[in-house]
């Protein structure tokens, strides 16, 4: 029996395992969909950093047009697409913080110059010219030395709550496969999930 065909996280990290070793490059790149409180969508990539079944992480600027939206409309979608295996998948749901430990366990595992990084970008807003970037790698540089680097405060991680999760497969003539997963909450338990409800949709 297929032990992935009633759990969607289990299969998510059965597809990423077959991209993992078919795609030249980063098959845990993924377009990040938000939205201002008004509506106006933006879509960018992004690179997954953690799945479990709480949810999928990733991290950012808080500061940078991504993390103000999600702090300001905490709603996103996902969109995984691998062309090596001709699949995709999307994600949709709420955002929230991932807790302070866990967001600086995961920047201490980061390169030394990522880490400086996070210091001197100020992402998503003008830059006079690369000097200026250039300028503020090397005063963080000296400012840290050979010490430890903490965890910029502007500098943290979102967990995304899947309520819906869509496996799409190419097939042929364009009947393509598609089947959702929906996420279904416990009769008088709170917010607790109880499972999930599956459909198959049309191509």
């Amino acid at each position: 029996m297929d032990s992935t065909a009633e759990d969607p996280i289990a299969r998510f990290e059965s597809w990423m395992a077959e991209a993992a070793k078919t795609e030249p490059n980063d098959p845990n790149a993924v377009c990040l969909a938000t939205a201002t409180p008004d509506g106006r969508p933006s879509a960018r990539m992004v690179l997954l950093k953690g799945v479990d079944p709480r949810g999928f992480v990733f991290y950012t600027n808080l500061e940078s047009r991504k993390g103000q939206e999600l702090l300001a409309n905490p709603q996103a979608a996902l969109c995984f697409h691998w062309k090596s295996l001709q699949r995709s998948i999307r994600v949709e749901g709420p955002v929230e913080q991932v807790p302070e430990a866990e967001a600086d366990a995961y920047y201490a595992s980061r390169a030394r110059g990522s880490r400086i990084g996070a210091w001197a970008s100020r992402q998503s807003r003008p830059l006079e010219g690369r000097w200026a970037l250039e300028k503020a790698v090397a005063e963080y540089t000296l400012k840290f030395g050979i010490g430890e680097i903490p965890r910029p405060p502007h500098w943290s991680g979102f967990r995304l709550l899947p309520q819906r999760i869509e496996f799409w497969r190419d097939m042929p003539f364009r009947l393509h496969d598609r089947q959702v997963f929906h996420r279904v909450a416990a009769s008088g338990a709170g917010d607790a999930p109880a499972g999930w409800r599956i459909e198959a949709l049309y191509p």
